[in-house]
């Protein structure tokens, strides 16, 4: 005897909820707001300079005196947070970054000048090396390989030079092993135990960076006896188990946010550090996933704002807390209307 299937039709008619907008905005689940997001900046010497960033369309390096005038821009649009990337020049440039620890470089006059400028926007700092390594690596190249441990030891005193310039929260971008915890240790022994840390935990080897590290000039050389790629600290796109053991050592190390990168392409790695996280995930958009809209859009093949606000919600509804994106002032825009 065959048992007849019963169907809750027509009872039940999903497409009841969808039948116009207001409804549809009604039971909406996943809703973006400018609180989602955090605003990465590029900052240069000199003054007066807002230049364009050839592979990054309709994005900027910015000298002092117009960081100071942008952060009051992305205050006013409801935009809380930034995070400082710099470009620092060439003579300044080593294998141990010391430049990073002056108290008058460009990271610490840039803290400086956002928290003049607008003293409750929340400041984010990079620390890793590659902007200050003559190699273009996250790490002290010693014997033709990354020490670990040697850079870890001077990133810890490289988030505490920022949060002397007045950093809320320090972002170490290098994925060095155990970083995490001497850089809490060092910012607890310092007094700074207010001053947070969003690592980036599952940071993958991506060829989506290429914009970014065009915006700071900070790919890897090509030398003898240096690595050519960052695939000995950055994690193989092919693993998905490992982003939760690098994101729960990096919980219990004492990390405040933990970070996926990049974004669109690593969403079932966002779901699965959001379900095992007990702390804010923040998800890194990155400037490859910008330029293909910009430059799609562009060539007329695809609406950019339609498909800007679908990858953001996208990101969001698959777990991200916080979305660091070059969109996040578009968008803000975008819903302002």
């Amino acid at each position: 005897m065959v048992q007849k299937l019963y169907s809750m039709f027509p009872l039940r008619r999903n497409r009841r909820l969808r039948v116009n907008e207001s409804i549809r905005s009604l039971v909406r689940e996943t809703i973006i707001s400018p609180n989602d997001f955090i605003v990465p900046l590029f900052v240069v010497e000199g003054s007066n300079v807002r230049e364009e960033i050839p592979s990054m369309q309709n994005y900027f390096r910015l000298s002092l005196d117009k960081l100071e005038k942008e952060v009051k821009e992305l205050w006013k649009l409801g935009l809380k947070s930034v995070l400082l990337f710099v470009k620092v020049p060439d003579n300044l440039k080593d294998n141990q970054g010391k430049e990073a620890l002056n108290p008058n470089g460009l990271m610490q006059r840039a803290i400086k000048t956002v928290k003049n400028a607008c003293p409750e926007m929340i400041v984010m700092t990079d620390v890793a090396l590659d902007p200050y390594s003559v190699y273009g690596h996250d790490g002290i190249i010693e014997n033709g390989q990354i020490a670990n441990d040697a850079t870890s030891s001077f990133l810890a005193e490289m988030s505490v030079a920022h949060a002397q310039a007045g950093a809320d929260i320090v972002a170490p971008s290098d994925m060095m092993d155990g970083r995490i915890l001497e850089i809490r240790e060092a910012l607890e022994d310092n007094g700074f135990s207010n001053t947070g840390i969003m690592s980036y935990s599952a940071k993958y080897a991506s060829a989506h960076y290429g914009p970014f590290r065009d915006a700071l000039d900070s790919a890897p050389v090509d030398l003898q006896n240096i690595p050519k790629d960052k695939k000995t600290y950055q994690m193989d796109y092919h693993n998905r188990l490992e982003a939760i053991r690098e994101t729960r050592m990096d919980i219990e190390e004492g990390a405040d946010i933990v970070m996926v990168k990049p974004g669109i392409a690593y969403l079932d790695i966002v779901r699965e550090v959001k379900n095992m996280s007990e702390v804010p995930v923040a998800v890194y958009q990155v400037s490859g996933e910008y330029c293909m809209i910009k430059a799609a859009a562009e060539k007329g093949w695809i609406d950019h704002d339609a498909v800007m606000m679908e990858q953001v919600t996208a990101i969001k509804r698959a777990g991200a807390d916080l979305i660091a994106s070059y969109f996040a002032k578009d968008v803000v825009k975008l819903l302002n209307q």
